[in-house]
């Protein structure tokens, strides 16, 4: 039996789109007020009728009275420009968490510019029968790739460990940041874990790299590896572009 918990307030999907800063995923600088980058992600949340936020620097105020509704609501912050979006999410994250403490339940965190929601994870009995898991998306490949080696020089010259961390994982999935989930309790132990080694680490970072796939796969792989629940039913296959034929939760490209 599937469970209705789906449209419960108390269970949220948060994403964050900041501009005005290069994007060196994208290479690229986002525009300003440009709705049509989460459109996708905004049309599948409202079609499930599922609560979400949208934390965001950006968008005008007409642009957000026009898109909130009783499904998605907009909150603006101030973008910290000592830190990249890609990291600055998690300390939004945390923050919203630990002021409204008492109204969320269950949470996924996703990005926004290319995820799209196929099925209210919060509706399915696998979430339900994994309530201490910490569900997140995953890519075809191992740790040990050319890219998560570039990506993580920084991490690997500060962090004690981390080399090893990296040759008792090389052979491990390659986990992606791009969808995060679980109960509030795991998520904010999650959120503590990696804003704690971006405030340590993230200010020095002169490579041209993110951290943030370096920090969450370390994170998840060192202190949450009995609780990881990835790939089917939670995402697609990264990059494969799947339909809506799909079981998956989250399409993720």
């Amino acid at each position: 039996m599937e469970h209705n918990k789906g449209t419960s307030a108390s269970n949220y999907i948060f994403a964050s789109l900041f501009t005005g800063v290069f994007d060196v995923n994208r290479n690229e600088l986002l525009k300003e007020n440009e709705f049509t980058l989460v459109q996708k992600w905004y049309d599948s949340i409202v079609k499930l009728k599922m609560k979400a936020i949208v934390f965001h620097n950006s968008f005008s105020t007409e642009t957000t009275q026009k898109y909130t509704n009783e499904y998605i609501q907009f909150v603006k912050v101030e973008y910290d420009e000592r830190f990249n979006p890609n990291i600055f999410r998690y300390f939004v994250y945390q923050n919203y968490l630990n002021q409204n403490d008492k109204v969320i339940s269950n949470l996924f965190l996703t990005d926004i510019t290319d995820v799209e929601v196929l099925i209210n994870p919060f509706e399915t009995n696998y979430f339900h029968n994994n309530p201490t898991a910490l569900f997140c998306g995953d890519e075809p490949k191992i740790l040990n790739n050319e890219w998560m080696h570039e990506h993580c020089t920084h991490l690997r010259q500060l962090i004690p460990g981390f080399t090893g961390y990296e040759e008792v994982n090389k052979n491990n999935t390659l986990l992606n940041c791009g969808i995060i989930g679980g109960n509030k309790p795991i998520v904010k132990l999650l959120l503590k874990e990696m804003v704690n080694l971006h405030k340590t680490y993230a200010l020095s970072n002169t490579t041209a790299y993110t951290l943030d796939m370096g920090v969450f796969n370390y994170v998840a792989r060192t202190k949450f590896e009995n609780k990881l629940l990835h790939g089917a039913p939670v995402n697609t296959v990264f990059k494969a572009y799947e339909n809506h034929s799909t079981d998956c939760w989250f399409k993720h490209k």
